[in-house]
């Protein structure tokens, strides 16, 4: 049974609105000037090592219908397995590769995608090694709480089997609700947001 918490309680969220896209990515929404390219636009240069590949999908509700209002921003490691992030113990992450994207839904489809680098192992803080992952951030209108999901790799099965949060999944039926396959140059990752084939998200 929840226990009533009366001290430090949340306090209320709100919406993103129609705003979002004014803040977050001001070019998109039709406002020039206040910076040449909407940040997050671009994960790689030419410089990046790696292998390029592009991540595309669509946020789809439970009628079936996809967000076309949303924004999504991942965040993940560069093909050595290393964050862009003072933090960051084991090595310097490629200079060349932010490690953040955010992308606005096209207004007509919905789709999404990310030009960027599949990435490698991170290890767990037990030791264990992650398996490729990618982190989804999305809000919407109507989403009063940003959603935090992950994108793993269905060509990396062993990798998965392995990977410290997979496991810990209890209803193994749902895994491949996190597993994007590979489609031409990249990986189709559409994230559902209810309905029998709804989506995991992780509560952070």
């Amino acid at each position: 049974m929840p226990q009533m918490l009366h001290h430090l309680r949340e306090t209320p969220s709100q919406t993103a609105g129609p705003y979002v896209h004014i803040g977050l990515t001001p070019n998109f929404a039709g406002i020039d000037g206040v910076y040449p390219a909407d940040l997050g636009t671009a994960m790689v240069n030419g410089k990046t090592k790696g292998e390029r590949i592009a991540i595309a999908g669509r946020v789809i509700d439970g009628a079936g219908e996809a967000l076309r209002d949303c924004l999504v921003e991942i965040w993940q490691a560069d093909a050595a397995g290393l964050y862009p992030s003072p933090s960051e113990t084991r090595g310097s992450a490629d200079p060349n590769f932010a490690g953040w994207g955010r992308c606005p839904a096209d207004a007509a489809t919905g789709e999404y995608r990310f030009e960027t680098v599949k990435p490698g192992c991170v290890p767990f803080p037990d030791g264990r090694l992650q398996a490729p992952h990618v982190t989804f951030w999305i809000v919407a209108r109507g989403i009063n709480l940003g959603l935090n999901t992950r994108l793993y790799f269905g060509d990396e099965a062993e990798a998965n089997a392995a990977d410290p949060i997979l496991s810990r999944i209890e209803h193994r039926s749902r895994v491949r609700t996190l597993i994007a396959e590979r489609v031409g140059d990249g990986y189709r990752f559409d994230i559902r947001l209810q309905g029998p084939d709804e989506t995991i998200f992780f509560d952070i």
